[in-house]
């Protein structure tokens, strides 16, 4: 058997295992990347919510890093829960050490997250700062909406993303899963082309780990070699399909399934199921109105008109 491709996360435990490394560990295996772990928290978590959090020493998750960086070589690397500054602060040398990140070797996914779905806090307020100042070395930083008006204070997804890009990371990937109406819009950007992944949104309980899923399958897409606009596309499929597989376990909130990865591919027509449509722009102009590519969107994250599923636009990551 040939060497599989190796991605890593550096995020906290989910002791009910939905959410965390292990939502990122079944998603690596999903897309047959071989998943390695640097841990930061461990969480006394289930179902229901959680109700204890014990940090890593900051040594301890740098060191992690730098075996696995050193012995497996791992071509994409994912953050979640990160927990507190001084976490934060040795992780963040560690990756400009070993090549992670934006202007390294190894490409960064950094999933801002600040708390669970439950509402507990997985970040000490006041290690905002110093996760707002991580974003330089992200190649693409995914924040939900809650997330978006905690670190930048806007939930209005155009505006949010502009205000993370100045913070530094290549990308900004802004989700629109914590939002209302029939469909679930992402919004992708480099400042200079837009890119809205629209799927439809799934009523459902059992979304615990959507948004680590998808990190991690960007992630998974990374380290096989994709670019970054692909990974998130690619990414976007698989996720609405996770949701769609979520299941009842335990008396609160079910995790996301996991299914195969392979059948996440585009599906040929567009108005088939199995996949998100993708409405492109190819230029972002005054007021976040973008054209071109079949599609417009404008004036606060409105879309309108179809490109079809698998239309995207290539940024170049």
């Amino acid at each position: 058997m040939s060497r599989p491709a190796v991605a890593m996360t550096v995020a906290g435990s989910d002791s009910g295992g939905g959410a965390g490394m292990q939502a990122d560990l079944h998603t690596f295996a999903a897309f047959g990347v071989h998943g390695t772990t640097a841990v930061t928290a461990v969480t006394v978590q289930n179902t229901v919510g959680v109700s204890g959090v014990h940090e890593i020493p900051p040594a301890i998750v740098a060191e992690q890093i730098r075996v696995v960086v050193e012995d497996l070589r791992p071509t994409a690397v994912k953050t979640g829960m990160l927990a507190s500054a001084p976490i934060i602060l040795a992780i963040g040398a560690a990756f400009r050490r070993h090549g992670i990140g934006r202007d390294g070797t190894i490409p960064l996914v950094l999933d801002p997250v600040c708390a669970s779905m439950h509402g507990h806090a997985l970040l000490r307020p006041d290690a905002l700062a110093a996760l707002r100042d991580m974003f330089a070395l992200a190649t693409v930083v995914t924040p939900n909406l809650d997330e978006t008006e905690l670190l930048v204070g806007t939930r209005d997804q155009p505006a949010a993303a502009r205000a993370l890009l100045a913070l530094g990371p290549r990308y900004a990937l802004v989700k629109g899963g914590h939002g209302t109406g029939p469909r679930s819009r992402d919004l992708l950007t480099d400042g200079s082309t837009e890119l809205w992944l629209d799927a439809a949104r799934i009523e459902t309980g059992n979304t615990h780990g959507s948004g680590d899923t998808l990190a991690a399958a960007i992630t998974a897409r990374l380290a096989l070699g994709d670019s970054l606009t692909v990974a998130v596309e690619t990414a976007k499929r698989y996720v609405t399909r996770a949701v769609a597989a979520g299941y009842s376990v335990g008396a609160g909130h079910g995790p996301v399934g996991h299914p195969p990865a392979h059948e996440s591919t585009p599906p040929s027509d567009p108005a088939a199921p199995g996949g998100p449509a993708f409405l492109s722009g190819a230029a972002v102009s005054g007021g976040g109105a973008v054209s071109g590519g079949g599609s417009a969107a404008s004036g606060g994250g409105a879309a309108s008109g179809a490109a079809g599923a698998g239309a995207r636009v290539e940024a170049g990551p």
